[in-house]
């Protein structure tokens, strides 16, 4: 081993250790600073830092200039994925909720997903001098994630619409030469080097007013579906601006709440959740149900872990129903980055069997999903084709 990588490895030892490293070494400026960050939220430190087994406890006490100062070092000293995690530590572990109501806190937070949680969990209590702070954190958020999967949900939902409207009697200006082309090389004139066509492949068109696809988004809001709620409303809005699809939204615990009027600003939509409480998912897919216009235009999605708190046999009842009218109905465990969440595997696996697919999906996997929802094409086979097992 050479004498850098040595050296190296001690001082990682030096930060992993904290306190307790004894006399492993003195660490450079920007490292006293890392680990006195770590210290402030972990412990390691000394004194009432740390715990009878020597292990890191909280340090950063309840002084809102102290957690300023150390939201700042962490910004600095640790790279953006680090930091959400600590910054989540130190609201989980020490109890601060409280402080980032402050404006001083939330500006010096680096906004994510989780944290957007939080504050919509919060926004009852929020006060006032802090809620246009909150406002400008949450729509940092949302517009990250805007630009991330707008362009690509536009792309495949327009995609999928046009290639399931299909038609061989298209106005000129609807024609697909390229497909029209192939369709009829078969009647290439060689004596005359050119290709008759008989047959015209094109897309038809509906009146601007008239939506080729119903999807209606329903989305568990209580407490363990926060990132869900978070994507979902972002989703929605981009949905919404697409006159090809006539998009709605209803949010769920024990009661049922469509948000469709507010998908115009998601921002405005994620304060108006109310995200706890209990679930009763088959109060939600009931007023779902009423929803429907048109069965076979319509795409369902219930978003939600199935823990039913309503009636689980009537709940399997309804989507039987459904699925048996001709509506594409799927159930997302979760529409986040965290992986699969805790979930009710029986009733998963129920629905599934009833033709109503159930697994969790990442935003970035969204858009294919709903292309192929909307295409009619079997969304259990392409969850399994991506990876993704399916009512397990």
């Amino acid at each position: 081993m050479t004498h850098d990588s040595a050296v190296e490895r001690q001082r990682r030892w030096r930060l992993l250790l904290g306190g307790a490293a004894g006399d492993l070494g003195p660490l450079g400026e920007d490292d006293q600073r890392r680990d006195s960050a770590l210290t402030g939220l972990y412990g390691g430190g000394g004194g009432d830092a740390v715990d009878a087994g020597g292990k890191r406890g909280a340090g950063l006490g309840g002084s809102s200039p102290v957690l300023h100062r150390w939201l700042g070092d962490v910004r600095t000293y640790f790279p953006s994925s680090v930091v959400q995690v600590m910054q989540k530590d130190a609201v989980e572990r020490l109890g601060l909720r409280q402080l980032l109501l402050e404006p001083e806190l939330l500006s010096s937070v680096e906004p994510d997903v989780g944290l957007v949680g939080t504050l919509v969990s919060l926004s009852r209590a929020i006060p006032q001098r802090t809620r246009d702070t909150a406002r400008a954190v949450v729509r940092k958020v949302v517009e990250d994630i805007e630009r991330r999967l707008a362009d690509r949900l536009l792309a495949a939902v327009h995609g999928a619409i046009d290639r399931s409207r299909r038609t061989s009697r298209p106005r000129l200006s609807d024609v697909d030469w390229n497909r029209t082309v192939r369709r009829n090389l078969r009647h290439y004139q060689p004596d005359q080097g050119t290709v008759v066509v008989q047959d015209l492949i094109g897309n038809s068109r509906r009146s601007r007013q008239a939506s080729l696809r119903d999807v209606v988004l329903l989305v568990d809001q209580s407490g363990s579906m926060a990132e869900s709620v978070v994507h979902s409303a972002v989703l929605g809005a981009s949905l919404a601006s697409l006159k090809a699809v006539d998009t709605r939204l209803v949010v769920f615990d024990t009661e049922v709440v469509d948000l469709t009027e507010q998908l115009k600003d998601p921002v405005d939509l994620l304060f108006s959740t109310q995200l706890g409480g209990g679930t009763d998912i088959n109060r939600a897919v009931a007023y779902g149900q009423s929803l429907v216009r048109r069965p076979t235009d319509t795409v369902m999605v219930l978003i939600s872990d199935l823990y039913e708190g309503g009636v689980a046999r009537e709940l399997q009842r309804r989507v039987r129903e459904l699925v048996q009218s001709g509506v594409t109905v799927v159930v997302l465990l979760a529409l986040s980055d965290s992986g699969t969440p805790s979930y009710d595997h029986e009733l998963a696996a129920k629905l599934s069997e009833l033709g109503a697919p159930a697994f969790a999906c990442t935003p970035d996997r969204f858009p294919d999903l709903l292309a192929t929802a909307l295409r009619k094409e079997d969304v259990a086979a392409w969850a399994e084709q991506s990876g993704i097992p399916v009512g397990r």
